[in-house]
């Protein structure tokens, strides 16, 4: 390898990691314009993990929550521009809250449950293969990278352990209070249960951290033990004609690419 090619790999790594270093100071320095206005308390510990590292910072996150949404009966209309929120909580609820929102509905009254997830942007592929593998192995099945038009690398933790069903029509309660008292119990099943995979995702990710920890201007070390990366490629060579695809749903407007999706 030539003295001049080394030159040129060297600048363009540091030219990376002055651009990474400028979108995450922005980032960081933003106004919180959720609804809440704050991260989680249930997620603070790993959203300041991560923007400890200096190849990684959080985007947007919630820890998971129980709402019912009042919907426009309008089918025509936006929705996300004609519904109101009846009920939020991030914690275990009650069917007597459930049931209290459910009479101020107007429209069309949907419970969700809706699991943890989390967008973080990545200095490196590597970076972002060593969390998706941390979060694959924490039960967020549904986790992939999307890489962006401008080289923006972003990791998403998501999973399929969700819930959403229709209460009313045009302000009519379609059902009855045992039922909502099912759903809630069922809400908080899945409740108690993205609580404990949130816990084994902070306990993998600082494990992760310490193995391939991000070191200052370098990438991250890709982990090899145990990863993903390593079956899928040993599949790859044994299957010529897979099924898998590289290409999956993508979250970032901006993103034309995604890897290693799973959603199963």
């Amino acid at each position: 390898m030539s003295l001049q090619f080394r030159l040129l790999c060297f600048f363009l790594v540091m030219e990376t990691v002055r651009i990474f270093k400028h979108w995450k100071t922005q980032s960081l320095n933003k106004i919180d314009f959720s609804k809440k206005g704050s991260v989680d308390e249930d997620i603070e510990d790993i959203v300041r993990i991560i923007n400890q590292q200096d190849c990684y910072f959080t985007t947007s996150s919630c820890s998971g929550r129980v709402i019912v949404i009042d919907e426009s009966s309008d089918l025509s209309a936006i929705q996300k521009q004609n519904c109101s929120w009846l009920f939020v909580t991030h914690q275990l609820c009650n069917s007597d809250n459930v049931f209290a929102a459910l009479q101020e509905a107007t429209g069309d009254a949907v419970m969700k449950f809706e699991a943890f997830v989390l967008h973080v942007q990545c200095r490196m592929l590597e970076d972002a293969q060593l969390l998706h593998n941390v979060a694959i192995n924490s039960g967020f099945r549904n986790s992939g990278i999307t890489v962006g038009k401008k080289g923006k690398i972003v990791m998403a933790v998501r999973s399929t352990h969700c819930l959403e069903v229709p209460l009313s029509h045009r302000g009519k309660c379609l059902v009855d209070k045992d039922y909502i008292e099912f759903l809630v119990h069922t809400a908080n099943h899945k409740m108690e249960e993205n609580k404990t995979r949130i816990a084994r995702f902070y306990s993998c990710l600082q494990s992760a951290l310490q193995k391939g920890e991000c070191v200052r201007d370098e990438p991250c070390k890709e982990q090899t033990s145990s990863s993903v990366y390593t079956r899928r490629r040993r599949r790859k060579e044994e299957i010529i004609n897979s099924d898998c695809s590289l290409v999956g749903e993508v979250d970032d407007p901006e993103a034309d690419l995604a890897l290693f999706n799973d959603d199963h």
